[in-house]
Order: structure tokens, then C-alpha cells, then sequence
């Protein structure tokens, strides 16, 4: 009973350790998460486009959530994160879409398609869009493949057909921003 009791005695100590030792891992919502501020491109003119977008790390992915405003009443635009954190030139800077993975350009969430994608934008009556999404294929993790913090987060002007390869024919790039570590 006693070697019973030292063994039962010594499990308890080494789970104890173990939840000590993971306490300082961040792990799910709470840790770290990432911030991009949009700013309006000259690509067109006139161009009032600005917005404030969230990432928030899940435990299996990051929530994208945010508010874009300054956009045309009751239009629809192709939304991506791009491969280069660079909103130089029009946002042509950033590159194409982010694509670690190799995909193909397709909707959100579609088998194959690459982690840069977002669901549209859709304006309201008022030229706000705003948004809340899940995405699994991304994340913010640093040294991770899909890790999306110093890259682009653009607006087109245009909506994404979803086929053209291989960004989907949306247009110029009317905002831009880099994702930032919060």
C-alpha cells in the first residue's frame, strides 16, 4: 500500500509540473495577437477607404474581425492578405496573395485554395463592411509556414470572381495595411 501511495504520490507531482511548466506557454485566445489599420491607396480617385482589422489567435487558427468603411454603398470587394508587407506603389508592393502552401486562387474556405484568401467584403447602405471569420489556414504563430504577422492586408476595388488565376481579376488595390504584432 505505501509504494502504492509514493506512486500515486509521484504522479500527482509530475502532472503538477507539468501544468507549472505550461503555464507560461500561451495557448488559445489571450495570447498575442495581431492588428492591421487600413489606409486608402491612390490607385482611384476619389478613395476614402480606412478600416481596423483584429487577428486573434484560436487555438487552431486566428480570428480575422473588423470594420472597413469608405466604400461604395452596396458593393462587394476582393479581400486578401498578400505575400509582402509592403503597401508601397498602390499596395502593389505587397506582392500576390499568400500562398505558402502553393494553392490555387479560389474562395474561402475551398479545398486547395491558398491561405492568403478572406471572404468579401460587402458594403452596406453605407459603405461599411464589417466582418468576423475563422480562418484555419493562417496563423500567428512566428517561424510558422502560415504565420501571416509582417505581411499585407489589401482591399480591392473590385469583387473576386473566385476563378481567375491567380488572384481572381479584383482590381486595383484601393487599402492597404501591414499586420502588425499587437
Amino acid at each position: 500500500m505505501n509504494q502504492q501511495r509514493i506512486a500515486a504520490l509521484s504522479l500527482v507531482l509530475a502532472c503538477a509540473a507539468l501544468v507549472g511548466a505550461c503555464g507560461g506557454m500561451p495557448m488559445g485566445p489571450g495570447r498575442p495577437g495581431a492588428t492591421a489599420s487600413l489606409v486608402p491607396t491612390q490607385a482611384v480617385s476619389p478613395n476614402a477607404t480606412v478600416g481596423n482589422v483584429s487577428f486573434t489567435p484560436l487555438d487552431h487558427g486566428v480570428r480575422v474581425a473588423g470594420e472597413v468603411r469608405g466604400l461604395p454603398p452596396n458593393t462587394e470587394h476582393g479581400f486578401h492578405i498578400h505575400e509582402k508587407g509592403d503597401c508601397g506603389d498602390n499596395g502593389n508592393a505587397s506582392g500576390g496573395h499568400f500562398n505558402p502552401s502553393g494553392g490555387t486562387h479560389g474562395k474561402y474556405g475551398a479545398a486547395g485554395s491558398h491561405a492568403g484568401e478572406l471572404p468579401s467584403l460587402v458594403a452596406d447602405a453605407s459603405g461599411v463592411a464589417r466582418f468576423s471569420v475563422d480562418d484555419h489556414a493562417i496563423s500567428l504563430t512566428p517561424g510558422a509556414p502560415n504565420n501571416v504577422i509582417g505581411r499585407a492586408l489589401v482591399v480591392h476595388r473590385d469583387r473576386d470572381d473566385f476563378t481567375s488565376q491567380p488572384a481572381g481579376n479584383s482590381g486595383p488595390r484601393i487599402a492597404c495595411a501591414v499586420i502588425t504584432k499587437s
